[in-house]
């Protein structure tokens, strides 16, 4: 058997990659946080995410628990698995499992950087710490709902570059997620506001929408003084400038849309 591993830190997206990266490198099956999955299915497992504290979901993870272990190693045989994809924070983590699991070595090492730029790992790592929300690559209809008392929703259907579906994810908010730093909408609303205040071309705006649920999108009309001596597209350009590098600055993210739409010259 090959064995694979991809490591990297908590929250930076190694499950949202999980499905085509394997897809990519011809790999037949996924072991991540306590689940077997092959074909974008889980067949086995339990997801280290329904545990009640940390310290339990890693000892899920790394199949501490003998009954668990017994059900994933049968799975593998049933399933005649000929390569495999270990996913863990770290390659310690990882050979941990292969370890316990009787794999043998790790024949590759990949890490999250590899396979995910770096504007992907903030975004994701913006996600984990704001919103406490964390990725399983299996369907919605597989994740048992009870578990999860905040938060279940559907993720994204994951495709190759031919258009063939790989997969879906699922984004829970598991109950051991307790370090999340909430941002209210008016906080962001403030920033915004205080960044169009302070261009001087800029008579009156008005913030039509502020999306903060996921990456944060906007739309704002703007008016800008008379009379006009400059170019317009680049001066509308510096300033969604300015509002991306002063959110970055702020939250650690920058927004995902910034419409602006001119509606008048006074």
């Amino acid at each position: 058997m090959i064995i694979y591993s991809l490591s990297g830190p908590s929250g930076t997206g190694k499950s949202t990659s999980a499905l085509q990266f394997a897809h990519e490198q011809n790999i037949q099956a996924i072991i991540d946080d306590g689940l077997f999955i092959v074909n974008g299915e889980k067949v086995a497992g339990t997801s280290a995410k329904f545990e009640k504290n940390t310290l339990k979901a890693v000892r899920r993870a790394i199949f501490d628990d003998d009954v668990h272990k017994e059900e994933i190693l049968k799975a593998i045989q049933d399933y005649e698995v000929k390569s495999i994809l270990i996913i863990g924070t770290s390659d310690k983590m990882t050979k941990k499992i292969a370890a316990r699991l009787e794999l043998g070595e790790i024949n590759h090492f990949y890490y999250v950087q590899d396979i995910r730029t770096e504007k992907e790992i903030r975004i994701a790592k913006y996600v984990r710490e704001v919103q406490g929300k964390h990725v399983m690559p299996v369907p919605y209809r597989q994740v048992e709902q009870n578990f999860f008392k905040r938060l279940v929703q559907r993720g994204k259907e994951i495709f190759s570059s031919t258009q063939v579906k790989l997969g879906e994810t699922t984004i829970v908010q598991p109950d051991f997620h307790q370090n999340s730093v909430y941002i209210a909408r008016s906080v962001y609303l403030d920033v915004l506001e205080h960044v169009l205040e302070q261009q001087s071309q800029i008579i009156k705006f008005e913030v039509l929408s502020l999306q903060i649920e996921g990456i944060p999108q906007m739309n704002i009309n703007i008016y800008l003084k008379s009379p006009v001596q400059y170019h317009v597209p680049t001066y509308l350009y510096e300033v969604q400038k300015d509002i991306a590098d002063v959110f970055s600055h702020q939250f650690g993210i920058e927004p995902e849309k910034i419409n602006l739409q001119l509606r008048g010259i006074k």
